[in-house]
């Protein structure tokens, strides 16, 4: 088994045991793990596209995780356009800026946050009035996906509906149900919101024209507690600060009086080391005159 076999295996197992009640995502058949469906329900009010439940394709490349997935919408949304590659910082389009850490759930988590954002001229992109994206909204419940083994023609809502009862087995709360244009959840959903944005911020996922640079996607070295190492300080042995030379009598005094404003014990210590040298001075001066 390739590497990037029990990579795609590994996330599917994951998708489906820690499940998001925002998105489903699946290969296509058992036998093809490159190519990939999602079902995506869009960002929640005041955004065009609540309510909305969007059809799409992941195709990864051979090497995946070390090339990064394409991505297309395959539902009219009014934000992208239909059956063409998106340009994400996490896809195909920007392999410099892709981290093989990310996956298969940030690409959705990122699709879903940024679906808000404006186009600007961005591949795969579309700038229309609200008012269609809401129209679009509106239709997409019912859009079928004839392609894929995931839906077997049936519509949106019919697959989200499903994949509920999967989250709710895993104990995702998950209520909206009726899709009056309000946003599916329990009590968290705002937190779970919150979390989806923040895990794209992290990811360093960006939509739009400028993708060559992910803005904020290395995490940022914590500072470190100061506490020990002002303790360690506190407690280097004196003999680690070499004492200053003192020649004769006179420059011990005056070297002992300058350390006064120390800590009691070091200048202990100081003035031990300054006598024991003004010592050993002495007594080779007299050595040295009783030679002569």
């Amino acid at each position: 088994m390739s590497p990037s076999t029990r990579r795609l295996l590994k996330e599917s197992t994951d998708l489906q045991t820690n499940p998001s009640p925002y998105f489903h995502a699946a290969p296509v058949s058992d036998t093809n793990l490159f190519d990939w469906h999602f079902t995506l329900l869009g960002p929640p009010p005041p955004s065009p596209y609540a309510g909305g439940i969007y059809h799409g394709r992941i195709t990864l490349p051979p090497t995946y995780p070390l090339r990064p997935p394409s991505f297309r919408f395959l539902t009219p949304s009014g934000r992208f356009e239909v059956n063409r590659e998106i340009c994400l910082s996490i896809s195909g389009h920007h392999e410099e800026t892709w981290q093989p850490a990310w996956g298969i759930r940030t690409a959705l988590i990122a699709l879903r946050s940024f679906m808000d954002g404006d186009a600007k001229g961005q591949v795969g992109g579309l700038d229309v009035a609200d008012e269609v994206r809401r129209r679009y909204a509106r239709e997409s419940r019912a859009w079928r996906c004839d392609g894929c083994e995931g839906s077997k023609g049936r519509g949106n809502e019919v697959v989200m509906r499903e994949w509920w009862g999967v989250c709710r087995e895993r104990g995702v709360g998950v209520e909206g149900e009726d899709f009056g244009g309000d946003e599916m959840g329990d009590e968290r959903e705002g937190e779970e919101k919150e979390g989806d944005e923040a895990a794209a911020a992290d990811a360093g996922i960006s939509a739009g024209v400028d993708t060559s640079q992910i803005p904020q996607a290395e995490v940022q070295p914590q500072p470190q507690p100061q506490q020990p190492q002002q303790q360690q300080l506190q407690h280097t042995p004196p003999a680690t600060r070499p004492p200053p030379p003192v020649p004769t009598a006179p420059a011990a005094a005056a070297a002992a009086a300058a350390t006064s404003q120390d800590t009691p014990w070091l200048d202990r210590a100081i003035i031990g080391v300054i006598i024991a040298l003004v010592a050993m001075i002495l007594r080779r001066l007299t050595r040295d005159m009783d030679l002569e």
